[in-house]
């Protein structure tokens, strides 16, 4: 089996999806290196990360979902050299789940890497995640709530994440590595990430951003007209229409103002920040980079208050998003008539590529 796995296990939002797409793309690179990745995409890992936390109805995301987590160990039970598994939804395991992953993964020398933000970061990108994936929430009622959920302080509280996984890895296998500031080179995440990997070939790197912020009138929205989505239930239908075609390419394309967190829950941000920072140099957990950055600065940029956000304001999105919603509309019919003759005539290839034109992903299987 493998001499050693590594555990990437997020946060959530901190450029995982950036770094994991360099892996997907480039699995067989990796391979090269002696990295094994092992299932046949992202979303294998994410299934076996909520397998892993034992959750109920699992089949229901996937009749493939339940036993993931197995069956990528018993893959890099046949192989040698280094595993990887990543999926930020990890963090979430409980204690006892923990101990039990990491001794399925014996006699591997097991690795946690954790990539981490400040929590006031992590709240406001955490929250903008679950308005994104269709949620009503306002983001206090989310900062207040105990839930065992992904979206929550049990995933979003870097202590807590801490203390679980370090109860069955020994510190100088807790890697933790600070998002870098604006002002770091782009690639430095990649490139802080590969070296604790061990890595040193040339990785192609993309050239934008993955998950765009939007701004706080656009924000809140799209929370209201998630009310009125109830036919976009299915996780697929959260993922390519609300959060990829609603929020990302149309929404996330309007020049909008950034949001803030109210000063208590910004008070309760800088609280759990300090502990986080204050459980790494006790505990003396390997850090790639400055530490100091995980803390919430003292000169936070400004931000909106979302409860500040007018009807006015959101009429005048909502109306620009009307007009490029027409656009999309026109361009999808357009490109069936040319196509297909018909939406009824059209091939199933032809709708995929049509869709995929809408979608921003031009040519690409929308049900990938």
């Amino acid at each position: 089996m493998v001499e050693r796995v590594f555990l990437h296990i997020g946060q959530p939002k901190t450029g995982t999806t950036y770094l994991q797409g360099i892996l997907w793309e480039n699995r067989e690179r990796l391979r090269g290196e002696g990295v094994v990745l092992p299932g046949r995409g992202h979303r294998e890992h994410l299934w076996a990360a909520l397998d892993v936390q034992q959750r109920k109805h699992l089949e229901r995301r996937d009749p493939r979902a339940p036993g993931s987590w197995e069956r990528l160990c018993a893959e890099m039970d046949t192989e040698s050299g280094t595993g990887l598994v990543t999926h930020e939804f990890l963090c979430g395991a409980g204690a006892g789940q923990v101990r039990r992953a990491v001794r399925r993964l014996a006699p591997a020398e097991v690795h946690v890497v954790v990539t981490a933000r400040h929590t006031a970061g992590m709240l406001t990108a955490g929250w903008q995640e679950m308005v994104k994936n269709g949620s009503q929430k306002q983001i206090r009622e989310v900062a207040e709530a105990q839930n065992r959920s992904e979206f929550g302080w049990r995933t979003w509280d870097l202590a807590g994440v801490l203390e679980r996984w370090s109860r069955a890895v020994p510190p100088e296998r807790v890697h933790v590595l600070p998002v870098p500031g604006r002002g770091e080179p782009p690639d430095r995440h990649w490139r802080n990430f590969a070296g604790v990997l061990g890595l040193t070939g040339d990785y192609p790197l993309p050239d934008r951003p993955a998950n765009p912020s939007l701004g706080a009138v656009q924000v809140e929205l799209l929370r209201r007209v998630n009310a009125h989505l109830g036919a976009f239930h299915t996780a697929l239908d959260r993922g390519e229409w609300i959060r990829g075609f609603l929020a990302e390419r149309n929404l996330g394309a309007q020049q909008g103002e950034r949001f803030g967190l109210d000063d208590d829950l910004l008070a309760d941000c800088r609280a759990r920040s300090r502990r986080a920072v204050d459980l790494i140099v006790e505990r003396g957990f390997h850090v790639v980079g400055d530490v100091e950055q995980l803390l919430v600065p003292d000169d936070l940029p400004p931000g909106r208050a979302l409860a500040s956000v007018t009807d006015g304001e959101m009429l005048a999105v909502a109306t620009e998003l009307v007009g490029t919603l027409m656009e999309d509309v026109r361009d999808l019919s357009d490109r069936l008539r040319r196509d297909g003759g018909t939406p009824g005539g059209a091939t199933r290839s032809t709708l995929r590529r049509a869709v995929g034109t809408v979608l921003g992903r031009r040519g690409e299987d929308p049900a990938k």
